[in-house]
């Protein structure tokens, strides 16, 4: 067997979540196929994170071969942000390959090596490079994620007809995706500006239109995020309001601005009724109806990553 020469930065995402870190840290240390870069994006937690992390970056034994790279941001800007400054990190450091995922998505031992196993093994069979591959997640109970089953093409079964364990997809959610780097090139890095909610969503669309992604069902991941139930916005309350803004925002502005006023028309007309299906409170209403007509003014531009200049 030769030796892949190929270098794969492991990206995470963390913010006032050190415990959870600890265990995503503890399993990309038990990787079959361990990565060659691990980079930690802290958005600027309050917690103790930086104090545990300049422990860990002090004993940090991987493995030879890996590099950690430590980015600290100033302030919180939300996953979307920490996903963009983390593979535009990889990018600098000249990795081949980004594989992202959140502070709470505990990868098994060997879903590394299959995601990269299924990746290769799609590419010799679609004849072309796949725009990404993402894992199966599961609730820490062993059960599918609620919240995190891709979009399937029309021919979501055509390679698993051909005996590999691998459906086709259109888009997922950031939660272990491996990322080419000649994608960040043709297509940019997810719209920090999102904040959080849709910026995976939007990427993966972004990054299939010329080809589908794919779900390497043997690369298993954990999430650990509290109750296992996927989100619309009939469930909107004083708690997690703030989030669904970001949404109805987000997603709003992608319609309108990126598929036409009748997309942008139809989703808001999908958040009005499932507000209204699920008795949401009036005055919270009123704020998502405000950020539905932000997204008039908001259309952020895509960002792409640039190798720094020799010194």
């Amino acid at each position: 067997m030769t030796e892949d020469k190929r270098k794969i930065a492991a990206v995470v995402v963390t913010f006032n979540r050190l415990d959870k870190l600890r265990t995503v840290l503890h399993c990309l240390e038990t990787q079959t196929r361990l990565p060659d870069q691990l980079i930690i994006v802290n958005n600027a937690a309050t917690d103790g994170t930086d104090k545990y992390l300049e422990e860990y970056r002090a004993d940090f034994k991987l493995s030879d071969k890996t590099q950690l790279d430590i980015v600290t941001l100033p302030e919180n800007v939300g996953g979307a942000g920490g996903f963009s400054a983390g593979m535009r990190r990889s990018y600098e450091l000249g990795a081949d390959f980004a594989w992202i995922f959140d502070d709470d998505g505990y990868p098994q031992p060997d879903a590394l090596e299959k995601l990269v196993d299924g990746y290769d093994a799609a590419s010799k069979k679609m004849g072309t490079d796949i725009p990404f591959a993402c894992s199966l997640v599961k609730f820490i109970d062993g059960t599918i994620s609620e919240m995190n089953n891709p979009v399937t093409t029309w021919d979501w079964g055509r390679l698993m007809a051909q005996g590999l364990n691998i459906a086709l997809v259109s888009r997922c959610s950031f939660v272990s995706v491996l990322i080419p780097r000649w994608v960040m090139e043709d297509y940019g890095l997810p719209y920090k500006e999102y904040f959080i909610w849709f910026d995976d969503a939007e990427y993966t669309m972004r990054i299939t239109k010329a080809c589908p992604g794919i779900q390497v069902m043997d690369s298993v991941v954990l999430h650990d995020m509290g109750s296992n139930k996927g989100v619309n916005y009939s469930m909107i309350d004083d708690k997690n309001i703030w989030k669904f803004e970001y949404g109805a925002r987000n997603e709003g502005s992608f319609h309108l601005h990126h598929e036409g006023v009748y997309q942008y028309a139809r989703f808001a007309a999908m958040v009005r009724n499932n507000m209204h299906r699920g008795h949401v409170a009036k005055p919270l209403r009123k704020r998502i109806y405000k950020k539905l007509r932000e997204a008039w003014g908001f259309n952020p531009e895509i960002d792409y990553p640039q190798v720094p200049a020799k010194r």
